[in-house]
């Protein structure tokens, strides 16, 4: 009996070890910063790369903001834990590159990894963001978005408004806006991420430097260039639209969004990948248009910059779990895979490839508005709109925050806090240049 068991035994052992996996799957750990929508397509992505392999499992983790996320990342990587691929939010670029010996280049991790990676694949004013003065690029273009303008059609039927014609220019705005009040709207107009949308992006569209050395490209000795005529008119514009219940401040960041797409607030500028969540929840048609800009400024409309993300890959990991990151990079990549990212969420896409599949699969005439953020910055660029790359920019960023919600409720002058915003975030500057030559 006692021998007959050991036997049934072995044979168990046998049958456990004859089917376990030759070599368990490589997990890569990806930390990102995606809610709501956004964070069921970065889940979806994961599931679907992990299903079309054997070899490899992405896990995607939310940490929170892209603040919170980064922060988590800086600690994890000093205790020696860090994620294999970290999303970063377009402002922590300066930043990350300046983390010498925290980062491994992109373009290694691909081509150790054996996968073709031809930086001219990707859209030109994309790549060149993350791109170093070496020509190398240095992370993955994942979820890259621009400021665009969003309105609520049925909100301007009731105005007596044309649905189908967005105001171009601010005074259009001005007007429209004028007519949703007088028609009973208590949000005519708001915005999410005040710098962003009105002072980075805006300077960019009307060919203007919002920062000296060509706004941070040249080097980092930049200082802070926004309180040029041009641009206290255009905060004092918004000052008194603010002051006439025409402009409503919600809050910092992407506060407003929600007050859009319930419906609230009527007209809005904010990033591309809006699109996504008013398609799905928003009970009103809506309208996509170019940023509103200056008639009579030369040079305007031009082109507006780079928000969104890009995906970094933390140094100090294993040859094999790099490999799994180029190939997941690499799948990302695919042109089929890349325009359905892009056509899920409003972000851009990623590839010149993904972008001509989408206009060939004919999505952009059957949805009116979803090529603005593309044609917008297709656009060839100049110095002065290139992009915007400071060291210490999330400080910069929640400085000009809180001097401007001083001038929305009318505490200071507009030029008065802008010129505030600049002598505090060029202090923001100069901290981050002494480091930099540490």
């Amino acid at each position: 009996m006692k021998s007959k068991s050991l036997v049934l035994a072995s044979l168990a052992l046998a049958a456990v070890g004859f089917s376990a996996p030759a070599s368990a799957q490589v997990e890569v750990q990806w930390w990102h910063s995606m809610g709501g929508a956004l964070g069921e397509w970065v889940n979806d992505l994961a599931k679907d790369f992990n299903a079309s392999q054997k070899d490899y499992k992405v896990t995607p983790t939310f940490k929170g903001s892209y603040d919170e996320s980064m922060t988590a990342a800086i600690a994890a990587f000093r205790a020696g834990n860090a994620p294999h691929i970290l999303q970063v939010f377009e402002v922590g670029t300066a930043t990350m590159m300046a983390s010498k010996g925290a980062i491994k280049p992109v373009t290694e991790v691909m081509k150790e990894g054996g996968f073709k990676f031809d930086q001219n694949a990707y859209v030109p004013a994309v790549a060149g963001y993350y791109t170093a003065p070496n020509g190398q690029m240095l992370s993955f273009p994942f979820n890259s978005s621009t400021t665009i303008f969003h309105y609520n059609k049925d909100a301007f039927k009731q105005a007596g408004l044309d649905p189908e014609k967005a105001p171009s220019t601010w005074p259009e705005v001005a007007l429209a806006a004028a007519k949703l009040k007088a028609a009973g709207h208590k949000c005519p107009f708001t915005t999410s991420w005040v710098s962003w949308t009105q002072l980075e992006s805006f300077s960019a569209w009307h060919n203007t430097l919002y920062a000296t050395k060509n706004n941070g490209f040249g080097g980092t000795d930049t200082r802070l260039a926004f309180n040029t005529p041009l641009h206290v008119r255009h905060i004092e514009n918004l000052a008194n639209m603010a002051k006439q219940g025409l402009f409503v401040y919600k809050g910092r960041g992407n506060a407003a969004d929600n007050t859009f797409v319930s419906g609230e607030c009527a007209m809005m500028t904010g990033s591309s990948a809006l699109y996504g969540n008013i398609k799905r929840n928003s009970k009103f048609a809506a309208g996509h248009a170019p940023l509103p800009y200056y008639p009579d400024v030369t040079g305007a409309p031009q082109n507006t910059v780079i928000g969104g993300a890009s995906l970094w890959v933390m140094s100090g990991k294993k040859p094999a779990e790099y490999k799994a990151v180029a190939a997941f990079f690499d799948y990302l990549s695919k042109p089929e895979v890349a325009a359905k990212s892009h056509q899920r969420t409003g972000y851009l896409p990623v590839t010149k490839a993904s972008y001509e599949l989408t206009e060939k699969s004919g999505f952009y005439k059957q949805n009116p508005g979803t090529d603005v953020a593309v044609t917008q910055m297709i656009r060839k660029t100049t110095d002065k709109s290139r992009g915007i790359r400071l060291g210490n920019f999330v400080q910069i960023r929640t400085i000009i925050d809180e001097e401007m919600e001083q001038v929305w409720n009318g505490k200071k002058q507009p030029k008065e806090g802008l010129d505030a915003a600049i002598q505090r975030g060029n202090e923001q500057l100069e901290r981050f240049q002494k480091s930099a030559k540490l």
